[in-house]
């Protein structure tokens, strides 16, 4: 059965209580390369010919179409476009200017479901590939109170183009495990969200998930197993739930801004171990 965003019921066990949500299509309406792809662009970062394969990639994502080794050329050219940045300046030109571009994608409904699990106690968590420059921003205006995303290498303050850490697929599940061994969380009463086949072992790793939106591949996980199917349709602008400080945009800021969005493309590479059903 599909529902709305579902009320959150506390949970009768012991230890702590934790929701952790997927970002892409499960709080935000899209992919966020693709909210970045624009002012990326229209900052003279990169040509046409690299937003043509920058769509080429966010189709890749809908579609899950492409072969391991497209998706491996993929991953290499989204991550090269980092290499050279500086984190320092990258980190202060997206705290100027996330909200502009992310605040009319958020899921109205999500934003009730984290402001529900906070009402009950619980800790929210945002687990998401994208890179931890835009997720710990985005989390920060959400009220989260952790996340879990890719690390790219910094050596010198700068971008190398490699990855530290790579927040996919099983990886998720196993950032979850540890982290409840770390908070004490009891993970037969913990919550997750997500819209992604690739998250089936986050899913899977609590005892109430919940699919969003989901795939084709995940909708049937989640009825094979009796998962509850929810469905997001409302974005809302987050300023007319949260307060928000005033956006200071600038072309150069939105386009070093749509580097850190690189890293909601590095889970390409990631395709060839693809979760099946």
């Amino acid at each position: 059965m599909e529902t709305g965003d579902r009320a959150v019921r506390p949970h009768p066990g012991r230890g702590r209580t934790a929701a952790f949500f997927d970002l892409d299509k499960t709080i935000i309406a899209k992919s966020s390369t693709m909210a970045f792809t624009k002012p990326f662009q229209a900052g003279g970062l990169i040509s046409r010919r690299h937003v043509l394969r920058s769509a080429y990639a966010q189709f890749v994502y809908v579609t899950g179409g492409a072969d391991h080794d497209q998706m491996e050329k993929m991953r290499a050219f989204m991550s090269a476009l980092c290499a050279g940045w500086d984190v320092a300046t990258v980190k202060e030109i997206v705290a100027e200017t996330l909200h502009t571009i992310v605040d009319p994608l958020v899921y109205d409904e999500a934003v009730s479901l984290i402001e529900g699990h906070h009402a009950q106690g619980h800790d929210v968590v945002i687990v998401s590939t994208s890179g931890v420059e835009l997720v710990e921003p985005i989390g920060e205006m959400l009220g989260a109170d952790d996340v879990i995303a890719t690390r790219l290498e910094v050596v010198d303050g700068r971008f190398t183009g490699e990855i530290d850490y790579y927040a996919y697929a099983e990886e998720k599940a196993e950032a979850i495990r540890r982290l409840a061994e770390e908070r004490g969380y009891d993970l037969a009463g913990c919550f997750a969200y997500s819209d992604s086949i690739t998250d089936e072992p986050m899913l899977a790793a609590v005892g109430h998930p919940h699919a969003v939106n989901p795939d084709r591949e995940l909708r049937r996980v989640a009825v094979s197993r009796d998962w509850p199917v929810l469905v997001f349709t409302k974005p809302v602008a987050l300023r007319s739930r949260v307060p928000l400080p005033p956006a200071k945009p600038t072309l150069a800021a939105l386009a070093v801004g749509g580097v850190v969005a690189v890293g909601g493309v590095l889970w390409a590479s990631a395709r060839k171990r693809r979760i099946g059903a």
